[in-house]
């Protein structure tokens, strides 16, 4: 899809300019016009974090990751507030603290982080980085293109040797380790890629292109990424599911929007055609059809319900593949975040490409969100291509996961279902804890939050699904009868040998009323224990009947014995992220038949 346009490219590349237009930035909104301001004098008032050689060691030695990239990430992220306030409030004080953080990060010993400080995919990380042959993973290229684009816009407000610095760092660091070796995300033939591939990408480009690079490299450049984004798009199917899950899809449809828009620019009118794509226009919608309401998505994989909102890159993707609703959607959702702004988690505002579309962007989406007005929810979407199906019905709204457990992030979740009334969590998927060293490791599924007994299935005489690709439902059918929604499927393969499963057949019925979970298991086991995860405290009435809270009742026939009700007490830091510090697993033991339900 990429590749091909090679051929096509001007003899003159065009160079990237990520600056706002000022008459944008003389009309910007004033919510965003005051966040702006009050991040940039809220990070000049900060000090620059200190990174020692322990905390980098911090990963090797404990597994820990979140101690660096706690000191890693406020770093970049306060020079985007910095560079971003300056744009519109030329203060000599924010232009030496940018100035400040330009020079520590160009100063650091590795861009890369601690738990992605090895050459070979998958490979055990060093616990030193190696300074003479720097690795460009997802931060480094980041970092590379937050100091390229801050260059370019701040301009002459830097000093020649600031420049020549910032220029000397991302040529040694970036571009020359990219065009000399080769990384695993920069694709080959058939190996699986994942959103590394277009995140990097995109931030490789910005480096070549905003940057005063020759002729040759940026040539050199956008070849290389051409080739890499179809190694991406192979591995999507054409409805454009992201396997990797809602979160994610801000880090691979959305850095592939980027880079599509880069290459535009610097080669004008090659690339159009690629906007009429099919697969590219479902890439693009695949967030609105997965939103549930307010801040909730279905969320499966290492995706959390809370997916973050939506902003310029997803209206301006909506807007470029002629989607309307979705354009509406995102303009929306980010006007909303003007009064309820994500502030400083994890890697919120690292990127200055994103937050200068947004400046650009903003009078636009604003204009847009108040014409169009509030549209209606995304109606249901089938994504045979990774197994998720969603629907509506009434005041309920469903995702149902087929699919296999060889997804990118995958957890062990085949056959499991997500449940919402109203917009409020029922039946819940957990996501994921804060990353260790354990989380990308062969001991991955020794996390119980990637275990299928914590996701709504069962388990047989206490033996779990099994990660990877023959670990998958068959013969799935998707129906619709009398307004219902209805999907079937067997899966008795997503366990091991040692479940003792001949079949199970679970069937899934969404309707105005409520839900239906019908499962009939047939094998050698002895013992099968059904699990429900909720947010609301349930309440075992007796009977089978199990009140939620305020959200409905739980009905359930087939049961051996009582139902029991187990408290799980989430203190992680990224969980608390979306929940509270409580939530609820109901296990309910049954024989061979077991029916659920929810009303």
């Amino acid at each position: 899809m990429f590749e091909e346009k090679l051929s096509s490219l001007p003899q003159i590349l065009h160079p990237v300019c990520p600056m706002p237009s000022h008459a944008h930035l003389e009309h910007l909104p004033e919510k965003e016009r005051e966040l702006t301001l009050t991040r940039a004098a809220r990070a000049a008032q900060t000090p620059l974090s200190r990174i020692l050689a322990s905390d980098w060691l911090a990963f090797s030695r404990i597994g820990d990751r979140a101690h660096f990239e706690g000191l890693y990430f406020p770093r970049r992220r306060r020079l985007t507030d910095l560079v971003c306030g300056f744009l519109l409030k030329e203060d000599s004080r924010w232009l030496e603290e940018a100035v400040n953080t330009i020079w520590a990060l160009c100063e650091e010993s590795a861009w890369q982080l601690p738990a992605h400080n090895s050459y070979v995919r998958d490979a055990p990380q060093a616990p030193w980085p190696d300074v003479s042959r720097p690795v460009v993973d997802l931060f480094a290229a980041e970092t590379g293109a937050l100091l390229s684009c801050a260059a370019a816009v701040l301009a002459d407000h830097l000093s020649q040797p600031v420049r020549d610095r910032i220029f000397l760092e991302v040529n040694r660091r970036i571009l020359t380790p990219y065009l000399t070796e080769h990384f695993w995300w920069m694709g080959n033939g058939d190996e699986e890629m994942n959103n590394w591939t277009p995140w990097c990408t995109q931030n490789v480009l910005l480096c070549a292109f905003t940057l005063p690079f020759d002729e040759t490299v940026r040539r050199r450049v956008i070849g290389q990424a051409c080739r890499s984004l179809d190694c991406f798009l192979k591995d999507y199917g054409e409805d454009g599911c992201c396997s990797e899950g809602a979160q994610y899809y801000g880090h691979a449809a959305l850095c592939l929007f980027s880079c599509l828009r880069i290459v535009e620019l610097a080669a004008p009118g090659v690339f159009d055609s690629v906007w009429k794509e099919k697969k590219i226009a479902n890439m693009a919608s695949y967030i609105y059809h997965m939103h549930v309401d307010g801040i909730y998505y279905f969320n499966f994989a290492d995706c959390s319900p809370v997916a973050g909102r939506r902003g310029a890159r997803d209206y301006l993707f909506a807007v470029r593949t002629g989607n309307g609703e979705m354009a509406s959607f995102a303009a929306r959702d980010w006007l909303e975040s003007l009064s309820d702004p994500q502030e400083d988690g994890d890697v919120m505002r690292i990127s200055l490409w994103e937050q200068l579309l947004e400046l650009d962007h903003a009078g636009e989406m604003a204009q847009y969100a108040e014409r169009a007005g509030k549209n209606p929810p995304a109606a249901g979407a089938l994504y045979p291509s990774n197994g998720v199906y969603t629907a509506r019905r009434g005041v309920w709204q469903l995702a149902v996961k087929g699919g296999n457990n060889a997804d990118s992030h995958n957890h062990n979740d085949v056959g499991s279902v997500i449940l919402y009334r109203d917009g409020k969590p029922f039946l819940i998927d957990l996501g994921v804890e804060t990353y260790c060293r354990k989380t990308f490791s062969p001991q991955r599924y020794e996390i119980w939050t990637m275990q299928s007994s914590y996701h709504n299935l069962p388990d047989f005489d206490g033996v779990m699904q099994c990660d990877g690709a023959a670990f998958r439902a068959r013969e799935v059918q998707v129906s619709q009868p009398d307004g219902g929604f209805c999907v079937s499927m067997e899966l008795s393969a997503a366990w091991p040998e040692q479940a003792g499963l001949e079949s199970f057949r679970r069937v899934v019925t969404l309707l105005p009323e409520g839900l239906r979970l019908e499962d009939e298991c047939r094998g050698s086991y002895r013992r099968a224990d059904m699990h429900l995860l909720l947010q609301e405290k349930p309440e075992i009435l007796g009977g089978g009947r199990i009140a939620a809270g305020a959200l409905g009742e739980i009905l359930c026939e087939g049961l051996t014995e009582s139902p029991r009700v187990e408290i799980l007490s989430i203190q992680n830091a990224r969980l608390r992220l979306a929940w509270p510090d409580t939530l609820y697993r109901i296990v309910l033991p049954f024989s061979d038949r077991l029916s659920i339900r929810i009303r």
